[in-house]
């Protein structure tokens, strides 16, 4: 029952125009994350800015911007060091560092520890000796606030300038704040599809603003999903917890499809390295491209299509598929 209804609300979630798809366009300029693939699913990683063709409202765009797969990236590590990660605080720690290892020399790294404080403890560096060490000290117990770490890390990522920037944030999605907004929503339902109506889970204001922060700089974010936040492994299960839980995993879910990235599920702790490496291994092959619309942009909150195209029939591109000009 819960799967099924986590399900669904992914579903509905999808198909929602929200105002997290909003490009301000003050800048006017449009920033994608694009990743290529033959058709056996295998990643390209050799293509140029000749390769791409992109349209808008099906007119081709001119790009202005191009970075390789190669190009090193400015990342933020975020650590969750809330009571809920107590019991495996060692392990975390432990696969932090394989992710570190498996990043490209050059790559800038600043690694936030965060509960219901956010605290810097490496500055961006290329120094694998000090992000380690800023790893190791990652401690800490208390509440949650994983959005407030987000718009920490993004405000961080604006003084890298140019470079490509994304952040990896490992987190069981509760925010505190969040979590208890959700509660009062979803108090006087009867159901869990009635809880999880009348949260709105995309709709909420705090996770847009952080959405609209990343798309202005073309940061990607890949969450790394605890366990302890599967809605399938609640020992009780009511409306709203179950609501609670589904939500928060919904909008984690939209922090990587809206940015680019992707979300991992943690089933099992001993995965942890496995899948941070996973990751350092895709943000290899991403690469970044902006346009200008042509024309006027009119802030008329209409949707912009958004296509991508490989000029090498045998290839596919991914990247989001528009956004809201508000």
């Amino acid at each position: 029952m819960t799967l099924a209804l986590l399900l669904c609300v992914c579903a509905t979630a999808r198909a929602q125009n929200t105002d997290d798809d909003v490009v301000r366009v003050e800048s006017n300029l449009v920033q994608l994350n694009v990743g290529v693939a033959d058709r056996r699913g295998q990643a390209i990683t050799n293509l140029s800015r000749d390769d791409f063709v992109i349209f808008e409202d099906g007119v081709q765009q001119k790009l202005v911007s191009f970075e390789p797969a190669s190009a090193p990236f400015s990342l933020v590590l975020l650590l969750d060091v809330s009571g809920s990660t107590s019991s495996f605080r060692s392990t975390l720690k432990q696969a932090a560092l394989r992710f570190i290892d498996a990043l490209a020399p050059e790559d800038r790294v600043m690694v936030v520890a965060f509960n219901n404080r956010t605290e810097m403890l490496t500055r961006f560096t290329v120094d694998r000796r000090k992000i380690a060490e800023g790893i190791f000290r990652a401690e800490g117990r208390g509440t949650t606030e994983l959005y407030k770490a987000l718009r920490y890390a993004l405000d961080q990522l604006a003084n890298e300038g140019k470079r490509r920037k994304a952040i990896i944030v490992l987190t069981d999605g509760l925010d505190t704040q969040m979590r208890n907004g959700d509660r009062a929503a979803a108090a006087n339902a009867t159901s869990s599809e009635e809880a999880v109506a009348a949260i709105k889970p995309e709709a909420n204001p705090t996770l847009n603003a952080v959405l609209d922060m990343a798309d202005r700089q073309g940061a990607t974010i890949y969450p790394l999903a605890l366990p302890s936040g599967d809605p399938k492994r609640l020992p009780i299960i009511t409306p709203q917890l179950t609501a609670i839980y589904a939500s928060a995993r919904v909008r984690l879910q939209r922090l990587a499809d809206r940015t680019g990235g992707r979300q991992h599920e943690i089933e099992r702790l001993e995965d942890l390295g496995r899948l941070y490496a996973e990751v350092a291994a895709d943000l290899r092959t991403l690469y970044s491209v902006a346009y200008q619309p042509a024309g006027a942009r009119a802030r008329d909150g209409r949707w912009h299509a958004i296509r991508i195209e490989v000029k090498r029939q045998d290839l596919i591109a991914r990247t989001r598929q528009g956004y809201f000009a508000r």
